[in-house]
């Protein structure tokens, strides 16, 4: 990575990573002319109980082999290689210290971008980074005025981009190899394969 590049930052759990991550962060890349998107794998979700997560070598093992037909694409392990709960706010910080050049872009879905304020420290996310707006089935577009007076003078460090549109969740397709349905077409043909050779979400976790 070069210090001039514009970098698209895509976290999650990607518990499996499904077409629906690769076709935002192909249009973020497009849309905001982003140099390359990194795609930043949770290691404990601070949202989520431990051991309700899939085991982290199988998400990064999933998110190679989604990606590794984009040149622009890339895998960071940042969260995995830091101990505790991965915030989001440490990584986006960490990458601008160490990217000082670079414009940030943190991609975000409508949904997600509606429960920003209840994040750890949401505030400092501006200071390190711009925010991108993806739209989700479901979820209305942010109203302006909320976003005003949500974070006061940060209207500008927020884009909001026009599609895609599509309703994939990971928990639905965790449900669907649950209940020995296909996920052909719905996740990247090599994940599709992991899944099926390690035998991945067979039986849920208990509720």
């Amino acid at each position: 990575m070069t210090a001039a590049e514009a970098i698209g930052i895509m976290g999650g759990t990607f518990d499996p990573i499904h077409v629906g991550h690769l076709a935002v962060a192909e249009e973020a890349r497009e849309a905001l002319s982003l140099d390359r998107v990194l795609f930043i794998p949770a290691g404990q979700p601070p949202h989520k109980l431990p051991g309700s997560v899939t085991a982290v070598a199988h998400r990064v093992a999933m998110v190679e082999r989604a990606i590794a037909d984009n040149p622009a694409f890339e895998l960071s392990t940042i969260e995995i290689d830091r101990n505790g709960p991965s915030f989001t706010v440490d990584t986006v910080e960490a990458l601008a210290r160490a990217l000082p050049e670079a414009t940030l872009h943190l991609i975000v879905s409508a949904e997600t971008f509606g429960e920003l304020p209840t994040w750890h420290e949401p505030e400092r996310l501006f200071e390190a980074a711009r925010v991108a707006v993806v739209p989700r089935e479901g979820y209305p577009a942010p109203d302006p005025a909320w976003l005003a007076e949500a974070f006061p003078g940060r209207e500008d460090r927020v884009d909001f981009l026009e599609g895609p549109r599509l309703g994939l969740s990971s928990t639905a397709l965790r449900g669907r190899v649950a209940a020995g349905r296909s996920i052909r077409y719905l996740v990247p043909a090599a994940v599709g394969a992991y899944i099926a050779q390690h035998e991945l979400y067979r039986r849920l976790p208990a509720q």
